[in-house]
């Protein structure tokens, strides 16, 4: 049996109906982490679904409880050779709300309905049709070789990456000696687009910083009081125009990474950011100046405004508003020097006259990225690239955030993560969905990829 038939067997998975029928059982399990009456959903999808899974290729498991009280863990270990490469592979078993009554024709989030190249599904993209693509993968190419894979491979399962993985880090920390690997190979996220396979060494971080103007109690009538009274919203707004301008460009110094190196450079210079027919199309004249839109979105960083209030938009009255407050969000990259950075845009803001703008910073996630000279990125890529015959898009960074810091920092792994979703798979809103078209691609994928790990005969 060759390479070629372990990819043969992961595409038929999809056509047979196994794949799908799978995924619809997973789906039902409404883990939504977010939602404290769901807490048994989340442990019985690790205990009830994916164990026996597991079991089934011959995997010890280990459930592990959250040290804060939270979604449990699902530690699932195969051991062949002790030579091996050894691949740790992540995935979160927990979705967002389902949103029911929200979703097109009504649609049932928690059970997966076909409607031509789409399989819509509360989880579908986000991340059970992830880690499932994955472990049917993995058991493709386990059948192919006659119940064996070559190389050995631990998974590690949290239920709980939608709400921040409160203690993963603490929960890795704890099993360090556990989670030993060469290397993490993961699927979150979308890829570049759904024609063009993906891979990406990390990500951005995240920073909300609360802006917040407090002058008086209530509003004060704007014909009696217009021009004698500071209005907090003119105020904010100028207040944020001092830190990202117009064309969202930002303004202050401390807000920026490093300028890209040519090794960035060189990494994005053959991806291009093309919004498929029903996503929104990109903005002219947005961003830094002289980046393309790859670079703005991959490499550099981001000031948006999340959230904006003062008054009463619906019922707006004709008075001054005593209060005004908005909530922007810094998307990061690695080299930024991010641990003061309230108390930095405090001292920009007081320098500029606004000393009456309270700024706090809360719900923080870090930035993290492989070495782009780690040998497994190319390792990788040829790969995908001999699977597909396409070349993957290689980003030094996915544009969102996940915990890969836990496996860079802690762990102490390289990391590669090769998203099986799209842009526009709706994922955190109604309508979620994958592709038929890219989940059978992605099998064949990550068939060649085990495959492959099982033809080393040591790690790289």
């Amino acid at each position: 049996m060759t390479r070629t038939d372990a990819i043969t067997r992961a595409h038929q998975m999809i056509h047979s109906g196994e794949f799908l029928a799978e995924l619809d059982r997973r789906v039902a399990y409404q883990t939504e982490s977010q939602n404290p009456e769901k807490r048994d959903a989340l442990a019985a999808y690790l205990t009830d679904d994916l164990q026996p899974a597991f079991w089934e290729m011959d995997f010890s498991t280990r459930l592990i409880e959250s040290p804060a009280g939270k979604g449990p863990y699902l530690l699932a270990e195969y051991r062949e050779s002790a030579s091996a490469p050894t691949v740790l592979v992540y995935g979160h078993g927990d979705v967002v709300d389902g949103m029911v009554g929200e979703w097109r024709d009504n649609l049932d989030p928690w059970r997966t309905t076909q409607v031509g190249n789409r399989v819509y599904g509360r989880g579908t993209a986000d991340n059970k049709g992830q880690h499932c693509i994955n472990m049917a993968a993995l058991r493709a190419v386990r059948q192919t070789r006659g119940g064996k894979l070559g190389f050995n491979v631990k998974f590690i399962i949290e239920t709980g990456e939608e709400i921040g993985s409160p203690d993963l880090p603490q929960v890795c920390e704890r099993l360090r000696e556990d989670l030993k690997a060469d290397l993490l190979l993961a699927s979150d996220g979308p890829r570049l687009s759904a024609e063009r396979p993906t891979l990406f060494l990390g990500c951005r971080g995240g920073i909300r910083i609360h802006l917040d103007v407090a002058l008086r109690e209530g509003g004060h009538h704007s014909g009696n009081w217009g021009g004698v009274l500071a209005n907090p919203a003119t105020i904010l707004a100028n207040a944020i125009a001092s830190l990202v301008d117009r064309s969202g460009r930002l303004q202050l110094e401390a807000l920026k990474p490093p300028p890209l190196s040519n090794r960035i450079r060189a990494a994005l210079a053959d991806v291009e950011v093309e919004p498929m027919a029903d996503e929104p199309a990109l903005s002219e004249n947005w961003g830094e100046d002289g980046m393309s839109a790859a670079e703005r979105l991959y490499a550099w960083n981001t000031l948006e405004v999340l959230a904006m209030s003062s008054g009463n938009i619906e019922k707006p009255a004709n008075a001054i508003p005593g209060h005004a407050s908005a909530v922007l969000q810094l998307r990061f990259v690695v080299g930024t020097r991010v641990d003061n950075i309230a108390d930095v845009i405090r001292a920009h803001l007081h320098a500029r006259g606004f000393a009456m703008v309270a700024v706090s910073a809360t719900q923080r996630f870090a930035a993290s990225r492989t070495d782009l000279d780690s040998p497994w990125i190319n390792w990788t890529a040829e790969s995908i690239r001999k699977t597909t015959g396409k070349a993957p898009a290689v980003l030094p960074n996915f544009g969102g955030s996940l915990p890969n810091d836990v496996f860079t920092d802690i762990l102490k792994l390289p990391t590669v993560w090769v998203p099986h979703s799209y842009p526009g798979c709706s994922q955190h809103a109604p309508d979620e969905h994958i592709l038929l078209s890219v989940t059978e691609e992605a099998l064949g994928i990550m068939a060649g990829l085990f495959w492959d790990l099982g033809e080393l005969k040591a790690p790289l």
